[in-house]
């Protein structure tokens, strides 16, 4: 059975890149995406060494509107990060990048939900963990929360995760929310309490996943050896029944 919070449609993508391509990169997005003033969302910056001036942390661009309905929610949004750090300070988005010798890596795609809180309870009761509460973001009437990255045991952290993101909730919602956060991140907190967060996981070494390692394995050997056209209703409900025990046993 399909919710209706499981209508997901992508509301944005981010986008590290290596500094060294994050310039060019700007450009291209303007001359070749034709991208204008107007359509730069936002840039953050920051001084990390007192006296050598800002840097850019990131920037994120408008690069389409798809239907003149509903502006806030019919646009193509990316936004780019680079490792801005000096060289000789830890930076995950560079860890991110050069782990992967890469000059660019998707690092998450945000889908929009009708009911962001029905969905995080309904995820949450079947194993998918967080790494954020749902945040608050005021200017932007936007609520949104982060997930553990997609890996498996034995092998690096992927660096790729998923946000679910409503934008113009109710009033009930975030009343739900201030009953549960004691304090929300607003505009400038929620880039950068992601940034610090994400920071402190990989200098931690301790990267949370998508699903706890003993769920993935569980739902592993569930359908082992079978190829995806061999993977039927029966089966799928088997792992969901496990994932939501699985949660329980957890929580309890």
């Amino acid at each position: 059975m399909k919710h209706s919070f499981q209508n997901f449609q992508v509301d944005h993508m981010t986008l590290l890149l290596q500094p060294r391509l994050y310039n060019v990169a700007y450009v291209a997005f303007n001359v070749i995406f034709g991208v204008t003033p107007e359509n730069l969302l936002y840039e953050k910056r920051r001084e990390w060494v007192p006296g050598q001036g800002e840097q850019s942390l990131t920037f994120a661009v408008q690069v389409g509107q798809a239907a003149p309905d509903d502006k806030a929610k019919n646009k193509t949004i990316f936004a780019v990060v680079q490792p801005s750090e000096p060289l000789t300070q830890p930076s995950h988005v560079r860890e991110m990048l050069d782990s992967h010798n890469s000059a660019a890596l998707w690092q998450h795609i945000a889908l929009r939900t009708n009911d962001l809180l029905a969905f995080h309870k309904f995820a949450l009761e079947r194993g998918v963990q967080f790494i954020t509460p749902i945040l608050k973001d005021d200017h932007d009437d936007l609520i949104q929360v982060f997930s553990g990255e997609w890996f498996y045991p034995g092998i690096r952290s992927s660096g790729m995760f998923f946000e679910f993101v409503q934008r113009r909730p109710s009033a009930d919602s975030l009343l739900a929310i201030q009953e549960a956060n004691r304090e929300l991140w607003f505009r400038d907190k929620t880039f950068l309490g992601l940034y610090g967060e994400k920071e402190r996981e990989y200098q931690s070494g301790n990267v949370t996943p998508f699903l706890d390692f003993a769920l993935f394995e569980k739902i592993e050997n569930e359908i082992k050896g079978l190829k995806i056209w061999e993977i039927t209703p029966d089966h799928i409900q088997r792992c969901e029944d496990m994932m939501i025990d699985f949660t329980k046993k957890k929580n309890s």
